[in-house]
């Protein structure tokens, strides 16, 4: 049984599955390095613009796997020290691999997003809930530090440092409808409809053009760590510049409003 499953529902989207549903996609490492690999796969894939990720069964992801953690690769004679740097590197890169793909990631968050499932959802650019998801950074629950997988960065960016803070050191539940009005999701919507309201999403942002929505993805990101509104001016002029001088997508766009028509980008 494969524990990540790819498919191809919608023109020009993959959605990648974790499909672990008697564990609620618990992140065993026999499920998490099949999910980063198919991750890197698909944006190799020309042919993939958007990426939906989302759980089989009753939850997104419900966070590490106490019980059964599955299997590191490659750690034959290392100490138990090193197994663990080892093992929380691969789990950092599940993130980062998110974050690098040339492809927007939509979160189809269908039930539980817990302690790295909570994780996994904020590394995607946008987060779809259904009205039964909910979110927990379930860390200090289990009495050790919510701080895991970049979930005390990109946490206090989406919602606030106090928020995050509240929310990370009560370990409460945060449902659906709350994460929507605190900004931690765009949407809620009844679960039969979470795919169908991605794929509308994703229609919508493949109707522009890819360097223009590559460039976006990627000007998003690095704000997070740019050093000053200066520094990250700059590269967002000169990405800017980029499209224009290197494409006709401008003079596309204007004589498509012009003449009352979709536009082609050619890119």
């Amino acid at each position: 049984m494969s524990f990540t499953e790819v498919s191809r529902p919608h023109p020009q989207v993959a959605v990648v599955t974790l499909n672990r549903p008697d564990r609620m996609n618990a992140m065993a490492f026999d499920v998490m390095i099949p999910f980063r690999d198919a991750l890197r796969e698909i944006g190799r894939d020309n042919e993939v613009r958007v990426v939906v990720i989302t759980g089989a069964g009753r939850g997104f992801c419900s966070g590490a796997d106490h019980e059964n953690p599955g299997t590191m690769p490659n750690i034959e004679g290392l100490t138990v020290p090193t197994i663990a740097l080892r093992s929380m590197e691969m789990l950092d890169d599940v993130i980062t691999t998110i974050r690098r793909l040339h492809q927007p990631v939509i979160a189809a968050v269908n039930g539980a997003a817990i302690g790295g499932g909570f994780c996994l959802a904020l590394a995607a650019d946008i987060r779809i809930a259904a009205n039964v998801g909910y979110f927990r950074a379930a860390g200090v629950n289990n009495g050790l530090s919510s701080a895991e997988l970049g979930l005390s960065f990109l946490l206090p960016r989406a919602v606030g440092q106090a928020r995050a803070a509240e929310i990370m050191l009560t370990g409460r539940d945060v449902d659906a409808h709350e994460a929507e009005r605190i900004g931690l999701v765009c949407q809620v919507v009844p679960l039969p409809e979470l795919l169908p309201t991605c794929f509308a999403l994703a229609d919508r942002i493949n109707g522009w053009s890819r360097p223009g929505v590559e460039l976006t993805k990627r000007a998003l990101w690095n704000s997070m760590d740019a050093a000053s509104l200066q520094s990250h001016m700059d590269a967002e002029g000169t990405a800017q510049l980029f499209v224009r001088i290197t494409t006709r997508n401008f003079e596309e766009a204007v004589a498509a409003r012009k003449e009352g028509r979709v536009p082609d980008f050619k890119d």
